[in-house]
């Protein structure tokens, strides 16, 4: 049976981490569910189910309050946002309250002391207990009545409710106040990543300038249809991918690509989504719809990299789930056995258990992590780096092979035709016609090179008089022009077909052309190393990757010219794509590290390699839609630095993740013991808990805020 897709939802109203773990572990044993990852940095929700309305239901017996919607953009983020803001003027209002009874409370403590109705004393202390933690209250009573009991509102209340009954009010107060203040800041600190990380996406364009007769028209850009004409103002972002047809502009493509430079975009040029026309007006012809446009496919796969959970997200979440119960069985042990074994003061030992359940929470864990990929993954889609998985993220983290490409990945790509040499009677211009014809629907460099010389040369083509046309991956193509059967490829594909070819220059790319199985002669094209190459590999060699290779399908004499610039450490040529994998695994079975091999590529050939890796990475700017698809990392330039970049922000993310969790393992386990010992309060115990979650926040935001040194 066909299983349902993954469809991504907004989840609102799950407003602690520990919640969210706890959703989407009991969403991931229901009957029917295949896949469920739930992300409370960017509160989205993965699921796969067989029947969404059980999912729904599971999500509302944990969390009532919950909703599941489906995700429709922004509308939703905002909406969350100001429920948060207005929710959170309530509690600062009640909290004042409180901390005014509290205040009272304990100025006239002494008095309160001399009075003989000690009643008063209580009745203030509880009302101030109520004020500050009703919410806390009501949420623990609600999640007793589920059958569960290992919930941070739950601990908390009967932290603070066992300290009532052996009369430290003043702790009990304080204890909850400071609970419910360090949430508010907590709270307010998640959001705040979570709006610096949206900030960085915030290119979404809202409207479009519609041409149509009756003038200009204001539209949503997601109702502009494939062929339609928008106006793009100075100033302005463009709406949605299409071809320049009037004006001329500086566009800044910071958005997508991470490069501060404008680039001119003028007659007949393409421009992208989410890019912004500085200087000048442009109309635009309309090539893609919205959905498929440049930015919404980058705002998807930005979106879509929280549910790729690493493997360090997945062992706190499993840590989160024996950690708690394990603490309050601690609990309940020093409670009761120094007592009933040894004749100790029960008060003093229940007062130690208390200290112990306030910091059994893993708040700060489970908070402070996911928050740390996702801000992570943020950082890099401002670089122009697409990471779709923070899995991919962490490993990038111990890259020891990277295996490249070479046309378009290690080399510009551009091709330019240089000469052209003819065989059995037939003309320069005849050879470069029916050759440009047969690549007329080819989008390899290439077959561009080619079809840019013939128009350079004043010659134009009909569409319809090619066709039948056939791509060979790694190999060349074929087509029907004019009633003429046409062979345009490398030296492997016709030799295959029996055919003598010319001899040519070993160190240039050769197109060689059989019409009608006759050789009629090559074209010779040359590429030339990408600017930042060289210095790319050194960067890589300096970050710590040992081996460095390169798979092309390109002749001996022009791979190893590559490889000899580059110093790379091997190469292999004349590769069909399935030799490429073949190739690949060859490698890997060399290595005799634990580290990562990346594959780096961008054309439609390199698709399985991509596959194959460990960390696929694909150059998006010329790269094909079937490598970006397949890729874990996609370079939004065509630069290899780019790379560099990605194992930088990979190692950042990745300190900071380690830093979060040593901090939270590191305070729990000192106020633990110093709890068990009688050595620890509740006031530094709460302390210690909600400040450890907010130093964990601020740090994982710290990755937004660093610039990135790419050493």
């Amino acid at each position: 049976m066909k299983q349902n897709p993954v469809i991504k939802y907004k989840i609102k109203n799950v407003d602690c981490a520990s919640c969210a773990v706890k959703v989407e572990e009991s969403v991931s044993k229901l009957d029917g569910v295949h896949y469920a990852s739930l992300d409370f940095a960017s509160q989205t929700f993965h699921i796969q189910a067989d029947d969404i309305s059980k999912v729904i239901a599971q999500i509302k017996f944990i969390e009532p309050d919950a909703e599941l919607l489906p995700s429709d953009g922004q509308q939703e983020v905002v909406t969350t946002e100001t429920h948060t803001v207005n929710w959170m003027s309530l509690e600062v209002l009640g909290l004042i309250t409180a901390i005014i009874i509290f205040g009272s409370q304990i100025t006239l403590e002494d008095k309160l002391h001399q009075l003989s109705f000690y009643q008063i004393e209580f009745i203030l202390a509880f009302g101030a207990y109520i004020l500050v933690g009703w919410n806390v209250i009501v949420g623990a009573i609600k999640t007793i009545r589920r059958g569960l009991f290992f919930d941070e509102n739950v601990l908390m209340v009967i932290a603070t409710v066992g300290a009532f009954a052996i009369h430290a009010y003043a702790e009990a107060i304080g204890v909850m106040l400071f609970f419910r203040f360090g949430e508010l800041l907590q709270d307010r600190a998640v959001n705040r990543s979570r709006r610096s990380i949206r900030g960085l996406l915030a290119a979404r364009p809202n409207i479009a300038y519609l041409k149509t007769t009756d003038g200009i028209r204001e539209v949503a850009p997601e109702t502009i249809k494939v062929g339609e004409v928008i106006l793009v103002k100075p100033g302005e972002k463009i709406p949605l991918d299409g071809e320049v047809i009037g004006g001329s502009s500086q566009v800044d493509n910071s958005a997508l690509t991470g490069e501060s430079k404008p680039v001119s975009a003028k007659l007949g040029d393409d421009v992208l989504a989410g890019a912004i026309s500085t200087n000048g007006a442009l109309t635009i012809k309309v090539s893609k719809l919205f959905s498929d446009s440049s930015i919404a496919k980058v705002m998807e796969l930005v979106e879509d990299a929280t549910a790729r959970k690493a493997k360090t997200e997945k062992f706190i979440t499993s840590f989160a789930r024996y950690y708690t119960p394990a603490v309050v069985i601690l609990a309940f042990g020093i409670a009761t056995i120094p007592p009933v074994f040894f004749e100790a003061s029960f008060q003093t030992w229940i007062y130690r258990a208390l200290v112990m359940l306030v910091i059994s929470c893993p708040c700060a864990l489970v908070v402070s992590i996911p928050l740390g990929y996702f801000a992570g993954i943020g950082k890099a889609s401002k670089q122009g780096i697409l990471v779709k998985g923070s899995n991919s993220l962490d490993a990038l983290t111990n890259v020891k092979s990277v295996v490249f490409d070479k046309t378009g990945t290690l080399t510009e790509g551009v091709f330019k035709v240089e000469s052209i040499v003819c065989d059995n009677g037939w003309t320069e211009d005849q050879l470069l016609e029916v050759a440009a014809a047969a690549e007329l629907q080819s989008n390899h460099p290439i077959a561009y090179s080619i079809q840019q010389a013939y128009s350079n040369r004043g010659g134009t083509l009909n569409e319809s008089e090619v066709s039948e046309h056939k791509a060979y991956p790694g190999l060349g193509v074929s087509a029907l022009y004019k009633d003429q059967y046409v062979l345009v490829g490398n030296d492997l594909f016709i030799k295959d077909r029996q055919i003598n070819i010319a001899a040519n220059d070993p160190d240039s790319t050769t197109a060689h052309v059989v019409v009608n199985d006759v050789y009629a002669g090559f074209i010779t094209i040359s590429d030339q190393l990408k600017p930042d190459a060289s210095e790319a590999i050194q960067r890589l060699r300096e970050q710590g990757v040992e081996n460095l290779f390169m798979l092309t399908g390109d002749g001996v004499p022009a791979a190893d010219k590559v490889a000899q610039q580059l110093h790379l450490d091997g190469y292999h040529a004349n590769l069909l794509p399935e030799n490429k994998v073949e190739k690949f695994e060859d490698l890997i079975n060399q290595r005799t590290d634990n580290g990562n091999t990346v594959f780096v590529g961008d054309g439609i050939n390199d698709a399985p390699v991509l596959a194959r890796s460990d960390v696929g990475v694909a150059m998006g700017g010329l790269g094909s839609d079937a490598a970006i698809e397949t890729a874990d990392v996609v370079l939004m330039t065509d630069s290899p630095m780019k790379l560099v970049e990605a194992i930088s922000i990979a190692k950042q993310t990745r300190r900071i993740v380690w830093q979060n969790i040593f901090l939270a393992f590191s305070v729990k386990a000192v106020f633990l013991s110093l709890g068990a010992i009688g050595l620890a309060t509740m006031w530094e115990a709460v302390f210690a808990d909600v400040g450890t979650a907010l130093i964990a926040v601020a740090n994982s935001s710290r990755i937004l805020t660093t610039n990135l040194i790419v050493k």
